[in-house]
């Protein structure tokens, strides 16, 4: 995973614990990966609009 360790996720998971502290990580992580399920989402189908300047541009 990226080239880390276990010992480097679990200090990257304490700071992140202390910084954001434990009711907003979770609303983080929700976040995050609704960001992530819209953006592959628009890769495997991109919308109408992104055919349409598309089409634009080719003319």
């Amino acid at each position: 995973m990226f080239g880390l360790g276990w010992t480097e996720i679990a200090v990257i998971g304490i700071v992140a614990l202390l910084v954001f502290g434990p009711k907003k990580i979770p609303e983080l992580g929700t976040a995050l990966g609704k960001t992530l399920r819209g953006f592959k989402e628009e890769l495997n189908n991109p919308s109408e609009e992104t055919s349409q300047e598309q089409q634009k541009e080719d003319e």
